[in-house]
Parts: C-alpha cells; structure tokens; sequence
C-alpha cells in the first residue's frame, strides 16, 4: 500500500487587497489583543470568496478557503481551474514558498518545485552554478549533482550558455534549465504550474514525457495547467479549485468534464480586455463580448464525433472600423495549429461605433477529429491590415473536446481544413 506522502489539513489563504502584507500595525495590535484574552483571529471571521469577477464587500479575500487532500507516493495530481481559482496559491503554500493563513501542510520527501520563470535561480550565477545551488537546497552531495550534470545539460538543450549567469537566458532558456534541474535532480515530489507552457512545442514534448518517466519511478508530481488533454494523458487523480474551493476531487476525467462545464456560458468579459490588446498588439476598434459553443441541444463545449459543431461570437464595434475579418484556429496540446482554413469575411463595410454584430461558425459532424483542442479566434479589419481583438485559452476559453461515438475508429492526423457555415445573427 502506497505511503501518503503529501497532505494539506484545511488550509486557507487570507489576503488583502491593495496591500503587500496582511494588514496594518492596528490590525497586528487587534490580533494580538484578541489573543491574549483566548479569542480567535477577528480577521479570520471575514472576508470575500475568492471570485475575481464580482467586487465583493471586504478588504479580505480568501485566496484559498478550507482546503483538504492527500497524495500518495507515485500519484500524478493534476490541479485545475480557471484563472484566479488559487492553484498557483496552493502550490506556493506546498512548496513552502509561502505560509497557509490556516491549516497545515504535512510532506514527507524533498519537494522540487517549478512554479515561474526563474524559481529557484540566482540571476547572477551561471547555469552551471545554478545547478549546483539547486542540488544543495534539496540536500545532495556535490558528487551526487556532478553526477547528474550531463543529463541536465543535455535535456535542457542550453549547453552552448551554460556557463553565462541566467540573467542573460532568454524566458524560454530559463524554463528548460528550471525543468531540467527540478526533474533530475530526483526529488521525491515534483511540482510544476503552468510555466511549461512557455517552452517550444518539442521541449514540451519532452517534458510530458519526463514527468511521465518520474511517476514510474514511484515519485510524486503534482501538476497545474490549462492544457486539458496534457493533463489527461499524464495524470490519475485530479482537484477542481472554483473560487478558492475544491469543487471536484476524483479521477482526472470527471475534473475535466466539470471544469469545461464551467465554461458552458463563456463570458469574455471586461476584465481581461487590457491583457488580451497587449498580449495581442490590437487595436480594440472591436471587441469579442462573448463566444459560446453549443450543439442543437444545448450550450456546450464538449461534442461528440457525430454532433454538428457550432461557435456563436457576439462583437460590439467600440470604434468606427473597416469592415470586419473573422480567423479561427484549433491548436494541440504541443502548440501546434491543426486547424488551418477558416478566415472568412462577417461585414465587408464599414462598421459604426456603438454596431453590435452577431454570427455562428457551424462545422458538420463527424468533421474534427478526437481529441482535445486549445481554441483560438481572432477579429480584424476586412483588409487584413490589423488585429482588432484575440482571445484563447488563457483569457477565458475552456478546451474544446471532441469525444468517439461507440469506439469509431476516426483519427486525422496533422493539419487539416474542415467545411463550415457562416451565419450572420439578427
């Protein structure tokens, strides 16, 4: 029987907005004063769940809120949610990056932990001198590292500058040597976030395959992202985190379905406006107010084979634009496009500031093939000249799911062009 080697105890994380600590000298005199009369924590008693897309009412927020589960020796946990749900929170308190406001944290082994671009490195080091820092804080002898060395160097394909200080590693380096390190210098638990996905498809290939040789060899990982069918192929057990709970903890199948399930109304939202026009260079003439999937019975984002596919995008013109130029693409889980054709023009004229536009894309049955895809839409002028507005999945898009009909065989393999149907909503 396998030994429990990680178990969080009610943990919470209570923070305050606006500020970089927990309160003030009042509020720690507040705290003390309660304590020395035996009464509980004031600040305790208070505070918002943690839904990043309501103003809530208190200073407080509960990031994290009465958080219970175990990890056995050898398990791969996935941990999903949308963004702002607490999983980079719960990790940083697993790694002991931070402390639980509540709660406890019980490990047993040492923890090597990649949780952003950088964790753990000294930027004035070489990677070379990183390498050895990292073996020493997990608690390995210089002969044990030096043993190592080689493969980490060689896996991380970044031999050419191993002896310059990582400052000068570009983001993508950075990652590869972090990778590297964590996954060879042979903790007990590996925990990784979603910073993988900064790497090229090939060094995510590898990595997928890494984690997959870790668990083999009876250790533990626990792993965050947004990449769904990633986290089906390598992971047994999953935790579904909604503002700051656990919604769903069971097999990595039924997180995922219940995590697409919050996303079967996908609104786009204001808030995540200014990322999506930096991240995308647009100019914001025109905006995506919502994109939703559905099928002919119901809004979904999960379709079998043999369903007729159907995206409805709603705009609203915030500017007067050129026409307007619609793209859509599918994207695997390695950051390849394998939906390559369809870009077809909505409005050829001239559009009004204060227009709202409406149209659905309809892709017949059994036209995709199985599997889970990253979605990524994007609006432009009708001259092709400039981006108005792109959304995907890290602002607010679920994965798209396309499951078999009794065991069909059916599998494309590479890029493909689908037929479609525009249509322009009244």
């Amino acid at each position: 029987m396998s030994k429990v080697v990680l178990k969080a105890i009610n943990v919470s994380k209570q923070y305050r907005l606006g500020q970089l600590g927990t309160g003030t000298i009042s509020h720690d005199l507040n705290r003390w004063w309660h304590k020395a009369r035996g009464k509980d924590d004031p600040y305790l008693q208070i505070g918002d769940t943690n839904d990043r897309s309501a103003k809530g009412g208190s200073d407080y927020v509960w990031s994290l809120k009465d958080i219970n589960f175990e990890v056995k020796q050898g398990d791969v946990l996935g941990i999903i949610g949308k963004n702002g749900a607490g999983k980079s929170t719960l990790l940083k308190i697993l790694s002991q990056v931070t402390s639980a406001t509540t709660g406890k944290v019980k490990i047993r082994g040492r923890i090597a932990a990649l949780l952003e671009v950088g964790t753990g490195f000294h930027p004035e080091l070489t990677g070379r001198e990183n390498i050895f820092l990292n073996g020493a804080i997990l608690g390995m002898t210089k002969p044990e590292i030096a043993s190592k060395f080689d493969e980490i160097v060689s896996f991380s394909g970044v031999e050419k500058y191993i002896d310059t200080p990582v400052k000068r590693y570009s983001s993508g380096m950075m990652v590869r040597l972090g990778f590297a390190v964590a996954a060879h210098l042979e903790p007990e638990i590996l925990i990784i976030d979603e910073v993988l996905a900064v790497g090229d498809a090939e060094f995510q290939k590898k990595c997928m395959g890494k984690i997959k040789n870790v668990a083999g060899e009876g250790r533990t990982v626990l792993f965050v992202s947004h990449n769904m069918q990633a986290m089906s192929s390598i992971c047994k057990t999953g935790i579904l985190l909604k503002n700051g709970l656990i919604d769903e903890q069971s097999d990595i199948t039924t997180c995922i379905k219940k995590y697409n399930g919050l996303f079967s109304e996908s609104f786009i939202g204001t808030t995540s406006i200014k990322d999506r026009l930096n991240r995308a260079q647009s100019s914001g003439n025109v905006l995506f107010s919502n994109i939703q999937g559905f099928s002919k019975e119901k809004k979904t984002w999960d379709f079998r084979f043999d369903e007729e596919i159907n995206f409805q995008c709603d705009c609203d013109v915030r500017d007067n634009s050129d026409g307007l130029l619609f793209y859509m693409a599918l994207i695997d889980p390695l950051s390849n496009e394998v939906l390559t054709n369809i870009k077809l023009l909505v409005k050829e004229n001239a559009l009004n500031k204060g227009e709202k536009i409406s149209f659905t894309i309809t892709i017949p049955p059994k036209t995709l093939r199985i599997g889970q895809f990253l979605l990524y839409f994007a609006i432009g002028d009708a001259k092709q000249t400039r981006w108005y507005d792109v959304v995907d999945n890290n602002v607010n898009l679920p994965t798209l799911n396309i499951t078999p009909v009794d065991m069909d065989p059916h599998s494309n393999s590479g890029k493909f062009s689908i037929p479609y149907k525009l249509t322009i909503n009244n």
